[in-house]
């Protein structure tokens, strides 16, 4: 039935993380198939930044063995937050960096969202898709 938790957590777990492993895959392939348009491109750098950092958290959770992968999954966004704090916090407040931030964090959140857009369209009701 829809809604139901009766799946044993590491089930839910591994598949919540290979969604994630899914989308970043997806994700990073689309950052690099696109065109850059000047070596020197500030938007190209941002992307650049985005995809390491990605990638990092994809090859991280490759490197941990099973049953620690969705584990290090949930704690990095923590980890990011914490340093996207650290860096907002030595900008000028001319910039309104927290709200930057938060804009930044929701457009993530879009992103993951719009990947799963689609596939299922029976499911569009809130909950949140786990395959």
């Amino acid at each position: 039935m829809c809604g139901d938790l009766d799946e044993d957590p590491s089930d839910v777990d591994q598949k919540l993380y290979a969604r994630f492993v899914h989308h970043a895959r997806a994700l990073l392939a689309q950052i690099a198939a696109s065109p850059s348009e000047t070596p020197a491109d500030f938007n190209q750098y941002l992307d650049k930044l985005f995809s390491d950092s990605l990638s990092r958290s994809v090859r991280d959770g490759e490197q941990a063995g099973a049953a620690q992968r969705y584990e290090r999954l949930a704690m990095q966004p923590l980890v990011f937050a914490r340093l996207a704090g650290f860096l907002a916090a030595h900008l000028s407040l001319s910039e309104d960096p927290l709200r930057k931030v938060i804009e930044a964090l929701m457009l993530g959140y879009s992103e993951a969202e719009a990947m799963d857009r689609g596939r299922d369209p029976d499911h569009r009701h809130g909950d949140v898709p786990v395959r």
